[in-house]
């Protein structure tokens, strides 16, 4: 299963004002999980989408979102403050860049992680950092008691958020590494942990001739089926079921990971590599598609990110000797590696068989 490339709520923090004095940017940084809760609410009562025609009264989006008129005009006050929305006359709003994000089934689209970022239960499991902090165990498994993977299969609906939520990001940001890799001589792609089948769907319009298989748990891939016939690929997909810690599908000449390895630590990760490495011709390769960590003080998600592992599994984002070593003890080596930041915040590792 993939999991999400969202950050921790508390460090989505505000833009710091310049000139302001360290305590006010402080200040500003500390209110950054609400600036996550009022973007989430938004998107969870499909704001933007009531505006794709232009600004709206509040009263009119309170009535066609089921919210309070006064609570819903204070929330988008504080959203156009941030640049999320406009109020582009007394109580009458419209979109923003930003705010289109916020709408469903468009470009660029980031409704459900929103939904997924503002999430109770991922907040609970980062409200327990400290846990983390002081044990090095996942504050989710302390917060929920057991482990997110777990978890999601008792829990259907969040299952299917989380899902879409992938497809977000699947669409736009991993997709964006297939315009600068070439598959034009792969047959088969196989989606290794590849949910609904998002990723498959961005990539294989590209190329007529490949057929791909997405390989999940069978109630991570329920929604794939739907996914693929929206995008007119039924037919060149096959959707397979199964744990990737025993086997996976076999007939691919390149296998995609995609945000999977860096929810484990390396002995799971290696397993999951060598099974590929099993099935794995020898001028295949594997695409991994996650961010590689930076060294410096220059931000970058991938150290956010290696934050949300610290919460939520046992894993982390790793650095490029990392993953050398990684790949190494996995029979693969290190055939090119692209930054993609910040044009997406997943970069591309491509390995072959060593």
């Amino acid at each position: 299963m993939a999991i999400s490339m969202t950050t921790p709520t508390q460090s989505n923090a505000l833009p710091r004002t310049p000139g302001a004095p360290p305590p006010m940017q402080m200040m500003e940084m500390l209110y950054g999980a609400l600036a996550t809760q009022l973007i989430s609410v938004a998107a969870e009562y499909g704001i933007a989408d009531l505006l794709c025609e232009g600004p709206r009264p509040v009263a009119d989006l309170a009535a066609g979102s089921g919210t309070h008129p006064g609570a819903l005009y204070r929330v988008l006050r504080a959203l156009a403050g941030l640049g999320v929305f406009a109020e582009v006359a007394p109580g009458v709003f419209g979109l923003t860049p930003l705010a289109e994000t916020l709408r469903g089934g468009v470009s660029g689209s980031m409704k459900e992680i929103a939904q997924d970022v503002g999430g109770r239960t991922r907040l609970l499991a980062y409200a327990e950092l400290s846990h983390s902090l002081r044990t090095g165990q996942p504050a989710f498994d302390h917060a929920h008691g057991m482990g997110m993977w777990p978890y999601l299969r008792d829990h259907p609906d969040e299952v299917a958020l989380f899902s879409r939520a992938m497809g977000n990001l699947a669409s736009q940001a991993h997709s964006a590494a297939f315009a600068v890799h070439d598959l034009s001589d792969v047959r088969c792609l196989v989606d290794v942990g590849g949910g609904e089948g998002h990723l498959v769907a961005a990539v294989l319009p590209r190329y007529p001739d490949l057929r791909a298989i997405v390989f999940d748990e069978p109630h991570v891939t329920r929604g794939a089926d739907r996914v693929l016939a929206d995008a007119g690929l039924t037919g060149r997909v096959d959707i397979v079921g199964g744990n990737v810690f025993e086997a996976v599908p076999e007939g691919g000449d390149a296998y995609v990971l995609s945000s999977i390895l860096f929810s484990y630590e390396d002995e799971d990760a290696g397993t999951i590599l060598t099974n590929i490495r099993r099935v794995l011709t020898s001028n295949g390769r594997v695409l991994v598609l996650e961010p590689v960590l930076s060294t410096g003080n220059d931000p970058h998600p991938g150290k956010l990110l290696d934050v949300c592992q610290l919460a939520l599994h046992r894993g982390g984002v790793r650095t490029e000797t990392e993953w050398l070593a990684l790949l190494d003890s996995a029979g693969f080596r290190l055939a090119e590696m692209k930054r993609m930041w910040p044009s997406s915040p997943t970069d591309l590792i491509v390995a072959v068989p060593a």
